[in-house]
């Protein structure tokens, strides 16, 4: 299952397809007792994808058939005990694709000439991905973070370990030579490879980094390379050596630290906004300011959704059971914002105060 949203790959998904490109989203769960249904609700929901497949005039009978054979080939490949909030499966002639989300999805089947990606762009935006880099003089690994936890990534040749010949562990641990490690000129060349091959990664992935290290390799790698400059840099040896959760609780303080200024920012922007009329609140100004591209800072609480529909002017709360029910207004309101350039924050459920869950601060 696919998880890391590059803007090549959001590219890709975004190509317009043979019609039909089948787009199956579903709400699933992390834990028990709740992802006892995430089984049929999945299998449901792409048997609601062959029905639609099989009532639309436009779709030949061999099309049909070609595009009813990758979903069950996705469905196939679906292992649920990595289930996380929501899930996405594309499918199209000659091809398929499944999607973990870290962020509830509504349950919907879409045919169209292309994928439907508000959902998917939309929780990688409220996940806040990270990369992690755990230098040591012989050994780097790269960590991909978000949503709570880190997990090693093999991407880009990652791990890096040192050549033996270039490197003498026991030579260093026998004499306690581990400053003069840090100086040589082997050590110096093996981090500016790694700069190099984490400057590749990052322009495929842009993502914040944070370097962990003893302060000697820090500090090497900041002369060694170009990267330093624009990470985080948090002291804490072993880690290129260490597990996930060790990982994870050196540079959780970190990001704790980073979210409380990051929103208290937001609040200092918005309320700045009240005072020059370029703020705007709630579902409706904001979708429209986002589709003329007028929204320079979105705020949007972690948990809000809202279910809207257009009448042709405005978005007005949708009754159950209607039609044209927007159900994830929110996420198309994201991945618009996004489009246009907009800086898009999550903030904690109830940081907005009296906004209703949404607010934004205007180009104009």
């Amino acid at each position: 299952m696919e998880h890391d949203l590059s803007p090549a790959t959001l590219a890709g998904l975004r190509r317009p397809r043979p019609y039909p490109a089948v787009s199956v989203l579903t709400p699933t769960h992390r834990r028990e007792p709740d992802n006892a249904q995430d089984r049929v609700r999945l299998r449901n929901a792409v048997a609601a994808a062959k029905k639609q497949l099989e009532e639309d005039p436009a779709v030949s009978r061999d099309r049909r058939a070609e595009v009813s054979l990758e979903l069950d080939r996705a469905l196939a490949e679906i292992d649920l005990t990595y289930a996380e909030d929501g899930l996405a499966i594309f499918a199209a002639p000659g091809e398929h694709q499944v999607w973990t989300l870290s962020r509830s999805v509504p349950e919907r089947v879409v045919l169209s000439d292309t994928f439907l990606t508000r959902n998917l762009v939309a929780a990688q935006a409220a996940e806040r991905p990270f990369w992690v880099l755990s230098v040591a003089a012989d050994r780097v690994k790269l960590w991909s973070g978000g949503a709570g936890r880190v997990v090693e990534e093999h991407l880009g040749g990652f791990p890096l370990d040192r050549p033996a010949e270039d490197f003498d562990p026991e030579r260093q641990e026998r004499i306690g030579d581990a400053p003069s490690t840090f100086r040589d000129e082997g050590t110096r060349r093996f981090l500016r490879d790694t700069d190099a091959a984490m400057g590749r990664i990052l322009r495929a992935h842009p993502r914040p980094l944070y370097v962990t290290g003893p302060e000697p390799a820090l500090s090497l790698f900041e002369e060694a390379g170009a990267l330093a400059s624009d990470a985080v840099l948090v002291p804490h040896g072993g880690l290129a050596h260490g597990t996930a959760e060790a990982v994870w609780q050196a540079v959780r303080p970190v990001l704790e630290k980073e979210a409380r200024g990051s929103v208290e920012a937001v609040a200092r922007e918005l309320d700045a906004a009240r005072g020059r009329k370029d703020f705007a609140a709630g579902v409706d100004e904001l979708w429209e300011s986002a589709h003329t591209g007028r929204v320079r800072l979105l705020a949007v609480e972690e948990n809000f959704k809202v279910t809207m529909r257009d009448d042709g002017e405005h978005l007005l709360p949708a009754d159950d059971g209607d039609l044209d029910a927007r159900e994830d207004i929110v996420d198309e309101i994201v991945e618009q914002c996004l489009e246009t350039g907009a800086d898009v924050r999550f903030v904690p459920d109830g940081a907005l105060g009296d906004v209703d869950g949404i607010a934004g601060v205007l180009r104009y």
